[in-house]
């Protein structure tokens, strides 16, 4: 194969790469400016997926019954699916839940983080476990104390921004792609 056919066969999936970056930049703006669709739309998501996995735990109890765990795994399930149906159905205060869980996630991490910073505190760089700390421990009781409130908009920035970032961050490493590739040919 020659170097050219070579750099065909790459070009291709670059391209699709900077496509795939850009809509992901254009999501992420658009969950940022219409935060409470975006929640709702995470909010949905975890729903669904609690329902599928709460199927697969009685599909898997169906077929393990003879190991002893029948019983659990079916409880496992129908709870999963009773919780993502309850949020299918409710989704609004489905929102509400998982931004208290965010808080509470969040204020549970900047504990962690001080721990290791801690731990770490001789090292070189440990500062920046106290930096992510009190940063993480800012955001936590920043939704704490605006919930419910908050629920409006925490999560579907939080994605928001995510999905903005890494679009971008996709973005500049399949420009970076490409432009080794041209330079090869």
């Amino acid at each position: 194969m020659s170097a050219t056919r070579a750099v065909e066969i790459r070009k291709e999936p670059i391209g699709w790469s900077i496509v795939l970056s850009v809509l992901m930049i254009v999501a992420g703006i658009l969950a940022i400016a219409l935060p409470a669709g975006a929640g709702i739309a995470v909010t949905l998501l975890v729903a669904w997926l609690l329902v599928f996995s709460g199927c697969f735990h009685l599909v898997f109890a169906w077929h393990t019954r003879s190991t002893g765990g029948l019983l659990w795994e079916l409880l496992e399930g129908i709870l999963y699916i009773v919780i993502g149906v309850y949020l299918l159905s409710h989704p609004l205060r489905g929102l509400a839940s998982l931004t208290i869980v965010l808080a509470a996630y969040l204020f549970v991490e900047a504990i962690l983080e001080f721990v290791m910073g801690s731990r770490r505190r001789p090292r070189p760089g440990s500062g920046w476990l106290f930096v992510d700390a009190v940063v993480t421990l800012i955001l936590a009781a920043l939704i704490w104390r605006t919930w419910p409130s908050s629920s409006a908009w925490v999560i579907g920035t939080l994605v928001g921004i995510s999905m903005l970032f890494s679009g971008v961050s996709r973005l500049g490493v399949s420009l970076a792609a490409r432009s080794i590739a041209s330079q090869v040919a």
